[in-house]
């Protein structure tokens, strides 16, 4: 068998067998390698015979004479249709207000330029198609925030309030959106709040989710919706409250405790909502029919998962339940939702308690002064046996997951164990599940981060049981899921932001830059091999600026070299490599030192002290050009621990850590409160003025 005829299929399917790596190495694809995807791409690979075969079917697949169902295209530009129709060939475009516009394509088969964007109906030749048409960009941060805008990030599971029960909820959320409006932020940005398994409470890594079209019932506070009253009563009967008490007192969120107590009370709260009578059920009522289909096949699968359980009594793959229900449309489905519709709605019921309390919490940020509001953040995948995968087969790749090859973070590479969308499927089906993705982050939100932005041009695949360094790159329609990007942030008017940090293709961050969307530049990032800081001034305006990322050490664990020594304790790294590790650190530092002795000369005190080194930091920060600083909570306080140690599971509490004070005066602390005016006030003289 050739490689010739081989990468003929690899290239067909749209793999890239050549590619660059994070230190500007060319990299090429090993055939076994590629021989693996393409089987997990379901494209037989491992003969010539089978090689001609899967030709075949791609061209199958390309070769249509029809339309897809959806095309994108940008505002003000023709279509090109000449593939599919003869000249002057008539037609009638239907935009999305109602309006007709009868007419016919040139002399070169066009459809002349369309000025209004959204989604508008073509009906040409027998044929009905959707017309994306995008506008050129994204909205724009300062004209939404004006210049100098600044906000925080926070990890939602980590914020405190009396009576949470041991875990952040919207109701702290919307007490931190009020005090970090009233220090003068202009954004929140918030760790991902997808739809985890709620019969599986394990599996708690929000980049780890079953669906990114709802949300995590766990965050909701349900007496921010019902009142007190009920919640009260519901705590009562179940015997809750010593528990929920010692859960509060906690410092590390106890995922277990927290997911049985919190399904108890939400249990009692819906027998007594749906027997009561309440006021509220047209509400409820409302929310559930406008969630349609893909509510419903969330709901439906939250009930089978916690019904289909192995010999061992623990949830399943849907893949492993019986045939009948691993379709959402099959018969056998539909009679399981019949015969168990109260625990169906009761899925629906707490969709609608954390959808309303999300709504109430952006609320609550603009009402308090905030411009933008909160900022969502978007997962690059989904759990391959979750809800998602389950109600959207056509659209998503089963049999690979999704990772990073090695890079300059993690030398190993990573397999994040997750599924992705399939960029056939998402055409086929006229990119219907990435646009229901992308309206429900921005549903609550004035904003959006797509982690790993990279995904939206290509991603790395990974066989499954292979390791992350037996991948290949799969090319994504980037232009389409650009344009698609431009006209949901367009309809919401929100700002767009990319994690591009990693294996950066060439021309992404320029496509990002020309559609509005904003990159990302880390403090400890911009440097160079020899320790030298980026000055300010070179910092790009056409991404966002932070200190730090949850992946990464905070400030005041960077500066004392924590992050090297829990490297050390988890095994990623030797006791034998820590003296050359703080010797690179101590070259770091004396960079950092100098930098910022330079660019943020008005900080008082000693800058080796973390206080007044994060201090700094913020200001160096407020000079850079950005349109938008995000300062992490986790350095606007100063604490040492970060969020999440990637490549660790157990050995590391990821995605546990609790703030020391309650949100709604979280930030008042003195040194904090200094920071963030310090942040401020620099930010302001140097892009900006009191826009507020």
């Amino acid at each position: 068998m050739s490689d010739e005829r081989l990468h003929r299929l690899a290239e067909a399917a749209g793999l890239s067998i050549d590619w660059v790596d994070a230190d500007g190495q060319d990299q090429r694809v090993r055939p076994e390698v590629l021989r693996a995807v393409l089987n997990g791409l379901g494209l037989a690979a491992d003969s010539d015979s089978e090689i001609d075969n899967s030709l075949e079917k791609l061209d199958a697949i390309a070769g249509t004479s029809n339309l897809p169902p959806l095309v994108t295209l940008d505002q003000g530009t023709a279509l090109e249709l000449e593939l599919y129709f003869e000249p002057s060939t008539p037609y009638e475009l239907t935009l999305e207000d109602g309006t007709r516009h009868p007419g016919a394509l040139d002399e070169h088969a066009r459809l002349g330029a369309i000025d209004t964007p959204g989604y508008h109906r073509l009906e040409i030749a027998g044929q009905h198609l959707t017309l994306a048409v995008a506008p050129s960009a994204c909205p724009d941060v300062e004209d939404i925030a004006g210049p100098g805008a600044w906000g925080l990030t926070v990890q939602l599971y980590g914020l405190r309030r009396p009576g949470d029960g041991g875990l952040g909820d919207t109701l702290a959320l919307e007490t931190l959106a009020r005090n970090a409006a009233a220090h003068g932020a202009d954004a929140l940005g918030i760790s991902p709040i997808h739809a985890m398994f709620t019969g599986n409470s394990g599996q708690y890594s929000p980049y780890s989710p079953s669906s990114r079209l709802f949300y995590n019932i766990l965050h909701s506070a349900p007496e921010a919706i019902l009142g007190d009253t009920p919640m009260r009563l519901a705590i009562e009967s179940c015997g809750l409250a010593e528990e929920l008490q010692r859960l509060e007192r906690l410092e590390l969120v106890d995922w277990d405790a927290v997911s049985t107590t919190r399904q108890r009370l939400l249990r009692a709260l819906f027998d007594d909502f749906v027997n009561g009578g309440n006021a509220q059920r047209a509400d409820f009522d409302s929310f559930r029919e406008a969630g349609g289909e893909a509510l419903e096949n969330h709901c439906r699968f939250e009930a089978l998962h916690a019904a289909l359980l192995d010999h061992q009594g623990h949830p399943q793959h849907w893949r492993d339940w019986p045939d009948q229900y691993r379709t959402p449309q099959s018969p056998a489905v539909e009679r399981f939702a019949q015969e168990h519709a109260e625990q169906v709605s009761y899925h629906a019921f707490c969709q609608w308690l954390i959808a309303r309390g999300l709504e109430r919490a952006q609320t609550a940020a603009h009402s308090a002064g905030m411009k933008i509001g909160l900022i969502s953040d978007l997962a690059v995948g989904a759990d391959g046996g979750g809800s998602q995968a389950w109600s959207r087969q056509d659209e998503v790749l089963a049999a690979l997951s999704v990772g990073a090859p090695p890079d300059i973070i993690n030398r190993q590479g990573q397999s994040w164990g997750i599924s992705a969308f399939s960029p056939w499927g998402l055409k086929a089906h006229g990119y219907r599940a990435f646009i229901e993705m992308v309206r429900a982050n921005l549903a609550h939100a004035g904003g959006m981060r797509i982690d790993h932005v990279m995904g939206l041009m290509r991603l790395w695949v990974i066989p499954a049981g292979a390791g992350p360094t037996e991948g290949a790159y799969l090319n994504y329609p980037f232009d389409d899921l650009l344009r698609l990007l431009s006209i949901e942030a367009w309809r919401r008017n929100a700002v767009i932001l990319g994690e591009d940090l990693g294996t950066v293709p060439e021309g992404l961050r320029d496509k990002l830059a020309e559609r509005g969307l904003l990159g990302m530049r880390v403090l400890f990032f911009e440097r160079d091999q020899h320790g030298r800081f980026t000055p300010p001034m070179r910092w790009p305006h056409t991404a966002l600026a932070t200190s730090t990322t949850h992946d990464l050490p905070t400030i005041h664990g960077w500066w004392q070299g924590h992050d090297i020594d829990w490297r050390i304790r988890v095994g990623q790294n030797q006791e034998h490599e820590r003296a050359a590790q703080l010797e690179e650190r101590e070259r770091e530092r004396a960079g950092l030192l100098r930098l910022l002795r330079e660019y943020a000369p008005d900080i008082q005190g000693d800058l080796t002290d973390p206080e007044v080194l994060a201090d700094a930091c913020g200001a160096f920060l407020a000079r850079t050009p950005a349109p938008l600083v995000l300062f992490p909570i986790e350095d606007a306080l100063c604490l040492l621990e970060q969020p999440n140690m990637p490549g660790t599971t157990d050995t590391h509490p990821n995605w546990r850590r609790r703030y020391p004070a309650d949100s709604a005066a979280l930030l008042d602390a003195p040194a904090c409160a200094r920071r963030l005016k310090i942040l401020a006030d620099v930010r302001k003289q140097t892009l900006g003025s009191d826009h507020r």
